[in-house]
């Protein structure tokens, strides 16, 4: 096992294919639709990784990063957000919140594993 990934997106398409392509590249993966439920379950799985789309119901990504960042056990976690808002703007409220990586809407899921591997070394 590479280690603990949570997808945080309320989007089915992108759940579905990075759920397959994460899961066959040996991740463990759970899925949180809202950005309450993205915290509850980071909370309680303690995840390596997180990917996390910005515009998402009942708390946006970056109040989650934040959440994330200001816990002590969660300091090792990554944040990756994804969205579709790709202005310097966004970006940097992003980085400001802590994520560890931003990559905007669509992306290549091989560019995207390849950036987690970089960010989950074996």
């Amino acid at each position: 096992m590479n280690g603990k990934i949570l997808i945080a997106d309320d989007e089915p398409n992108i759940v579905v294919a990075l759920e397959y392509l994460l899961q066959r590249s040996g991740y463990e993966v759970h899925v949180a639709r809202d950005g309450d439920e993205a915290l509850s379950q980071v909370n309680a799985l303690l995840p390596d990784l997180v990917l996390l789309d910005v515009m998402m119901p009942r708390r946006n990504g970056y109040e989650v990063c934040k959440a994330i960042k200001a816990r002590a056990e969660l300091q090792r976690t990554k944040v990756v957000m994804l969205s579709a808002k790709g202005r310097d703007a966004e970006v940097n409220l992003g980085m400001a919140a802590g994520a560890d990586l931003y990559i905007t809407k669509p992306f290549s899921t091989r560019e995207l594993l390849a950036k987690i591997k970089t960010l989950l070394p074996s």
